[in-house]
């Protein structure tokens, strides 16, 4: 018998990170994920802005940034100043930054959806390798022709539900990144 939980997982891993990366996309309220991307200089290397600093929304239009070490003040400003993508200009007082979130012009949500789509296609694609494993790992089975049949619809079908999720979630998005 074919046993299709092992590919269950792997889609469903898709999704996961599917919707990681969609965190990281603006929608015009101040999230600390949108930082997520952001690599500051900090003992001599390159680090996540995580690992140097703590991150929160204070309200819907500003995040603080405040570092462990504030002698990295000044490379976190800067890396969030130089990240053209964001569009942002932090500020920061001696002790943190803060990052004000400006609302989204209409053409700046429409190019963020059009980037969101890009990663849609992504995790379409991904889902898509997990199905043609499955379909492989079909045809080398010593299976009687109509279970190999009834398990290659299975897996189709899994595949369909699971871009469906995608497109779900991504029509959930969009909405939230068009709202104003």
């Amino acid at each position: 018998m074919f046993d299709d939980n092992e590919y269950k997982q792997a889609m469903a891993k898709v999704i996961e990170r599917f919707e990681n990366e969609l965190k990281k996309v603006r929608t015009g309220r101040a999230h600390p994920d949108m930082l997520a991307n952001v690599k500051a200089e900090a003992y001599g290397e390159f680090m996540p802005l995580n690992q140097v600093a703590n991150i929160t929304a204070s309200g819907a239009t500003l995040l603080l940034v405040t570092p462990f070490d504030p002698a990295n003040l000044q490379n976190i400003a800067k890396a969030i100043r130089d990240d053209q993508s964001l569009g942002l200009n932090p500020s920061d007082d001696g002790h943190v930054v803060r990052v004000p979130v400006p609302p989204l012009t209409e053409e700046r949500r429409k190019e963020i959806v059009k980037t969101a789509s890009s990663k849609v296609e992504e995790a379409k694609v991904a889902i898509r390798n997990v199905r043609e494993d499955a379909r492989k790992e079909l045809k080398t089975a010593e299976l009687p022709e109509d279970v190999k049949k009834k398990a290659e619809k299975s897996v189709n079908e899994l595949t369909k539900s699971f871009i469906d999720k995608i497109d779900t979630i991504f029509k959930a998005k969009s909405a939230e990144i068009m709202a104003i």
